[in-house]
């Protein structure tokens, strides 16, 4: 059974202790509702290093007004099975009290790669997500964190953020977990209507278009965004957010599809917002691309 601990002080024990008898410290933050992209970060987690924890908390600080914080889906009792059946050590999950005790006067905010795609349209949210993980990096220490690339852009600040602070940890990028039909792993899937859920893999047949597009030799950024919002265009309870192609390093604009590129999109279906991208690794006639894991791959686990 995972062990479950609500206090920062019980948590930095812990890791203390578990470093002290020559363990390693994996990782994995999360804000619960635990589904199997989460899993499959334990798992690697569970693989790589001897020491497990998984924090489960629904940060306050990154939703905006009018978001979901409210009303975010929350499952304690089930993640907590989850993780026993994954192996976890330790699950920490603290109130919002025992995080943040008085109004926080300090925040971390990483420039430059919050400006555009999600940072663009929900400010502030990664001021709050980076104060947040450097919050449980001080706490848990030096360690391996996991973070799941649906998120690319919030891996991309994660990993500045710790480069820039020296922090010791080491961040690692897990691949992007999806449904069987493409659609893209997400706590908030539990949000949509069955008529908002068949509509919803189109995201993922744009970007596996757009990527065939590529393979197929086009390089210019604007086209390639064209062709995504032409497929989204043909289910209409989709509205399009952003369609961005931008470099996968830096999320800044590129003119040409060269090098590591994120191809990235947002949308709403009703009061839903999904994301989802694609990753491409361009060096001439060579040509990677990165669709994610599909979920039958996790049968068994």
């Amino acid at each position: 059974m995972s062990a479950l601990i609500e206090t920062i002080v019980a948590l930095r024990d812990a890791c203390d202790q578990a470093r002290a008898s020559g363990r390693t410290v994996g990782l994995v933050p999360t804000m619960g509702y635990l589904h199997d992209g989460h899993r499959s970060l334990i798992q690697a987690a569970r693989a790589e290093t001897a020491f497990v924890v998984v924090t489960i908390f629904v940060n306050p600080l990154q939703f905006g007004p009018g978001e979901d914080l409210g009303r975010y889906p929350r499952d304690l009792a089930g993640d907590l099975e989850a993780c026993t059946h994954e192996g976890v050590d330790v699950v920490f999950a603290p109130s919002v009290a025992e995080m943040y005790p008085q109004p926080s006067a300090t925040t971390v905010h990483v420039s430059g790669l919050t400006d555009g795609l999600c940072g663009a349209h929900r400010p502030g949210h990664f001021d709050g997500v980076t104060t947040v993980v450097s919050k449980l990096f001080s706490i848990v220490g030096p360690s391996r964190a996991y973070f799941g690339r649906k998120d690319a852009q919030q891996l991309a600040v994660v990993k500045r953020m710790t480069a820039d602070l020296d922090l010791p940890v080491e961040v690692i990028g897990c691949p992007l977990m999806r449904e069987a039909d493409g659609l893209a792993l997400s706590s908030r899937n539990a949000y949509l209507s069955d008529e908002h859920r068949r509509a919803a893999p189109v995201l993922f047949r744009s970007l596996r278009a757009a990527s065939d597009a590529v393979v197929a030799g086009e390089r210019d950024p604007q086209t390639l965004a064209g062709t995504i919002r032409a497929l989204v265009a043909s289910e209409p309870d989709i509205e399009l957010e952003y369609v961005e192609v931008r470099d996968a390093a830096t999320i800044a604009p590129i003119t040409d599809i060269d090098g590591d590129v994120l191809v990235a999109v947002a949308a709403r279906l009703g009061g839903t917002r999904l994301i989802d991208n694609v990753g491409l690794s361009v060096a001439g006639s060579s040509i990677s691309v990165d669709l994610g894991t599909f979920r039958p791959s996790l049968k068994g686990s």
